[in-house]
């Protein structure tokens, strides 16, 4: 059995890296790994690659940059060529970047069988492009792989077919136990003069927050206050940076005295500054499913959540509509009260274990 699994941003390369060394495993299952080049720079992507022990792709697309339709068109270009020269069984898609959607709408045209891993996530928030390339990807996957109980229920809402739906648990989670032991080490901090425990974790990327000058004012406005009180450590992702300098914004963040700006990281950097800060402040859906395994407080900086697990048994507390003195009170509050904090069921690192044996009884075996 030949699976093409299909990696384009850095979310991607922590959910199919366990999955290609599951696949690994068997003689009779032959993993290949396609590489869009949606993220294609060292930072974004390179060196994920290194760190979680993946090997280098056997193709590489080259996308670039571009809007999200000329990707998503580039990208359904190049898949369709590499479908052709590999003819595979099976196509894996994960997470719900433009490189999923892209993919997926080149394998179904194609008529490959396509398995959708992180399926089922709803934010109800159809504004985000991720819930519109979930919502599409979902329609068309022959499996969908999912990490937690309000998947299920959403994709049976849908009128999926229940024996296309398999709750399987946490790739994400399979790779943070792995490397479990590298992120313990608080040595790691000792390059930014950090100390364990004595800080705030700041990742902010969404278009909702960053990319308008109102929107950027109002989370520099947030950063002002709580740096008054506890260090903040900024991990500025290059769509933020990029909007701070077109808003001329960047030397308003720079003057803060106690906010360290650090460009983007790799895995085992970035989970180290989450595995030692006293909280979070986020806007991602991977570093709300990270804080709770890890048991960090987590503050979503969002409207919504597609993951709402990880407010229901994890450390995750969700912000609409957030001020500065909102993000005060309930920092302060998570931060000397907080909440009895469980890890979701299944979030065991096994979970690619779990879709290579379905995939070999429903693709092999039968």
């Amino acid at each position: 059995m030949k699976i093409l699994n299909v990696v384009g941003a850095r979310p991607n390369f922590v959910k199919i890296a366990p999955l290609h060394r599951a696949f690994l495993r068997y003689p009779d299952m032959h993993s290949r790994i396609v590489h869009t080049g949606q993220h294609h720079d060292f930072a974004m992507s390179g060196i994920f690659f290194e760190q979680l022990c993946i090997p280098p792709p056997d193709h590489f697309l080259g996308v670039g940059l571009g809007s999200v339709t000329t990707q998503t068109a580039e990208i359904m270009r190049a898949f369709e060529t590499v479908i052709r020269e590999e003819t595979p069984d099976l196509v894996i898609v994960v997470g719900d970047v433009t490189s999923t959607l892209a993919c997926a709408l080149a394998a179904v045209q194609m008529r490959i069988p396509l398995a959708h891993v992180e399926a089922g996530l709803r934010s109800r928030d159809r504004t985000m492009p991720e819930e519109m390339n979930r919502i599409l990807t979902d329609a068309m996957a022959d499996e969908l792989f999912v990490t937690e109980a309000a998947g299920m229920e959403n994709l049976l809402r849908e009128s999926v077919d229940p024996a296309r739906i398999h709750l399987v648990g946490n790739v994400m989670i399979d790779s943070l136990r792995m490397m479990r032991e590298r992120i313990d080490d608080p040595a790691i901090l000792a390059q930014w003069e950090i100390t364990a425990g004595q800080y705030l974790l700041v990742t902010l990327h969404r278009p909702a927050n960053v990319d308008h000058a109102c929107g950027l004012r109002n989370i520099l406005a947030v950063l002002s206050v709580v740096s008054k009180r506890w260090p903040v450590v900024f991990v500025v992702h290059p769509r933020t940076h990029s909007r701070l300098m077109e808003f001329g914004l960047i030397q308003e963040l720079e003057c803060m005295r106690s906010v360290t700006m650090l460009p983007p990281q790799g895995y085992i950097q970035f989970l180290t500054l989450v595995r030692h800060a006293a909280a979070v402040l986020t806007d991602s859906g991977g570093v709300q499913e990270e804080t709770t395994f890890l048991k960090i407080p987590c503050i979503t900086l969002r409207n919504s959540t597609e993951r709402p697990v990880t407010i229901a048994c994890g450390t995750n507390y969700l912000l609409p509509d957030f001020n500065a003195q909102k993000v005060w009170n309930i920092l302060e509050f998570a931060l000397h009260k907080g909440k009895e904090a469980s890890i979701p069921p299944l979030w065991d690192g096994l979970a690619a274990d779990r879709i290579a044996n379905i995939l070999r009884e429903k693709y092999i075996n039968s």
